[in-house]
């Protein structure tokens, strides 16, 4: 028989490190440390068998800048299932219990990395925009300016990175994870990790790239990067250009609002010589990361656009009641809404006669809310259906930017 309960780190700790070890996420002592450290704040909930915990589910509150507006969000950030306890449908179910716990304790959302496509659709997530992941040789960055010389940052300096992650750039889809934990498990985690970065004069770090190298000549994974400004940005691909006389390729992730093509010379001369090479330039797009919302009519409450208004009835369905236990409070958000979107949104429970109908399931309208799909095109792909003459309107009315987590998790 299986229990789902609270993490509780006296009884439970040893059986975290088994699980993380069995799907091969940590390997040794040094890990297990750092496991223990990513555990120390935020929510975890466990599944055991015969008093055992064999699925472990972690959460953290964090933050989503949603066009200007900063809203309170869980992240999901793992779900790790024991070897003997696969197929069972362990993972789905504490995770659903997780989402609902967070979401009734305030989370507006929740989000999450995905390792395939389709598993927590069943929960009522959507998938995220593509995340262009570009290799280059540091040589060819058009970058033609003098920088100072950066602070050398090591993990011992989590403390100010995730400061300085926080106080980062952010646009339309930001994530924040707030907890201290992070940052300081996730720089321990980085095998021979560094860091590049500029102090200001109260001594907060206000940009910085961290990663690590792998041989003499790379490729150098830049793995977080933020800064507060795009002048800061320059800076910092500066720092990156300045390392070609040794390192012969880069990659990243391309910042939100930069097409990393511009600074490149000759990239497609570049990518042909380079490729099939260990060292081939290319640029690599995928979506490994979704989004539910979990209050419906907070998260369009937030929502503002100034091109147009229009009301609508909403027929939203949510797997995710699939999936939870009847005790617990939240139950999803499906239902049926009057919803109007324009300079100022809102959305209430019940019909209103006479409007057109959209239909859809909760992971296609967080895509449609966030951005990351047209109604039309959502129409086509995704599990959401309307007249004509709404989608079309929908998509005049929601102009918003792809969103980018700028934060992986």
């Amino acid at each position: 028989m299986s229990r789902f309960r609270e993490f509780d780190v006296k009884k439970d700790r040893k059986a975290a490190h088994r699980i993380w070890r069995e799907i091969n996420w940590i390997e040794d002592e040094k890990g297990e440390k750092l496991l223990d450290t990513f555990l120390k704040e935020g929510h975890a909930m466990v599944a055991e068998i015969d008093g055992e915990a064999e699925c472990l589910v972690t959460a953290k509150p964090s933050e989503l800048r949603y066009q200007k507006k900063d809203l309170n969000i869980s992240v999901v950030t793992s779900v790790g299932t024991s070897r003997i306890a696969r197929k069972q449908g362990l993972a789905k179910r504490l995770t659903a219990k997780v989402i609902a716990q967070e979401a009734e304790a305030g989370a507006l959302a929740s989000t999450l990395g995905i390792f395939e496509q389709g598993f927590y659709d069943q929960l009522g997530y959507g998938g995220g925009s593509y995340e262009h992941w570009v290799t280059f040789d540091p040589a060819d960055l058009k970058v033609d300016r003098t920088f100072d010389p950066p602070k050398r940052l090591s993990k011992d300096d989590w403390s100010i990175v995730q400061d300085s992650m926080i106080n980062r750039q952010k646009r339309h889809g930001a994530i924040t994870l707030l907890p201290p934990c992070i940052a300081e498990a996730e720089l321990g985690w980085t095998e021979n990790g560094f860091g590049l970065g500029y102090l200001n004069d109260q001594e907060a770090l206000t940009h910085f790239l961290w990663g690590k190298i792998k041989g003499e000549s790379g490729p150098f994974h830049i793995q977080v990067m933020a800064f507060r400004n795009f002048e800061q940005f320059l800076e910092l691909m500066a720092v990156v250009k300045s390392l070609g006389d040794q390192v012969k390729l880069v990659e990243m992730r391309e910042p939100a609002g930069i097409q990393m093509q511009d600074l490149i010379l000759n990239p497609f001369r570049k990518r042909i010589i380079t490729k099939r090479s260990e060292f081939e330039h290319i640029n690599r797009a995928n979506a490994y990361w979704q989004i539910r919302i979990c209050d419906l009519e907070a998260c369009v409450a937030a929502s503002s656009f100034m091109t147009g208004s229009i009301p609508f009835n909403l027929d939203l369905s949510d797997p995710i009641v699939e999936h939870l236990d009847d005790h617990e409070k939240w139950q999803g958000c499906g239902g049926q809404y009057t919803v109007t979107l324009g300079p100022e949104s809102h959305a209430g429970q019940g019909f209103t006669k006479g409007l057109p109908v959209l239909k859809a399931d909760v992971g296609a309208f967080s895509r449609l809310w966030m951005g990351v799909g047209s109604a039309t095109g959502l129409a086509v792909t995704g599990n959401l259906s309307g007249p004509e003459e709404l989608l079309n309107s929908l998509d005049e009315i929601i102009t918003l930017p792809q969103p980018h987590p700028d934060w992986d998790y």
